[in-house]
């Protein structure tokens, strides 16, 4: 979860203003009015969904929720290991669906975890995904991140029936960074991502956004997914 990222990385990925604007765009439409937020960091989107009726929003790490808690006052925010069993205890505010956005690489358990949120939410409640794709990719940055893998699509169907679950919608997304990041696993064999290429790719996200809404690419540096609980 995002205890992997340091609270300075996060503050520098704020800067990352047409990355954000482009995952929201996917996000947003899937997420329903009662929003149950797992590795919400430091609240980069998370004050993306103040409009919804209740903003449910958990990290393991307390720095990162005391940051979250000055930028989204109006969300319920706690400092909570999403792999506790504790985390069912959040059913009292009835969360209608959970965005999961580059958090589910970070659990050990993965199925476990879709099944607690599963649990909370109504029938047709969606978890929407957002995890890397393809395992080839795996490298240095993935590992001091703290990633277990990088997903097939295979591997993310599976998940989701291993929690009763079902795939609503599944594509992949920045075919463009599907060669940055092999580049940087396989070539630079980079440890940590450069403010440069977050700086070059934020300035391309919003060309990608729109090629991709038009023609979805056939393969990508990560998987967005909608799963529904049936």
């Amino acid at each position: 979860m995002s205890a992997s990222y340091t609270v300075e990385d996060q503050q520098r990925m704020t800067r990352a203003k047409n990355y954000f604007a482009w995952q929201a765009g996917l996000v947003l439409p899937e997420l329903g009015r009662r929003v149950l937020e797992i590795g919400c960091g430091i609240g980069n989107f998370t004050e993306l969904l103040v409009d919804r009726d209740a903003v449910i929003a958990v990290d393991s790490s307390a720095d990162c929720i005391e940051i979250l808690k000055s930028r989204c006052p109006s969300a319920h925010a706690f400092a909570l290991d999403a792999q506790s069993d504790a985390l069912v205890d959040l059913a009292r505010w009835e969360p209608d669906s959970c965005a999961l956005l580059n958090v589910l690489e970070h659990i050990e358990d993965d199925a476990g975890l879709l099944g607690r949120i599963a649990a909370m939410l109504p029938s047709h409640g969606v978890i929407v995904l957002l995890t890397p794709a393809f395992s080839s990719l795996y490298g240095p940055i993935d590992r001091n991140l703290g990633h277990y893998r990088r997903y097939s699509r295979a591997a993310i169907e599976q998940v989701a029936r291993s929690a009763g679950l079902r795939i609503r919608k599944i594509r992949y997304v920045n075919a463009l960074g599907f060669f940055g990041w092999w580049i940087n696993a396989h070539v630079l064999k980079r440890q940590a991502q450069s403010e440069s290429q977050i700086e070059i790719f934020d300035r391309l996200a919003p060309l990608m956004a729109r090629l991709e809404g038009v023609m979805p690419p056939p393969f990508g540096q990560s998987f967005f997914a909608v799963i529904e609980k049936p």
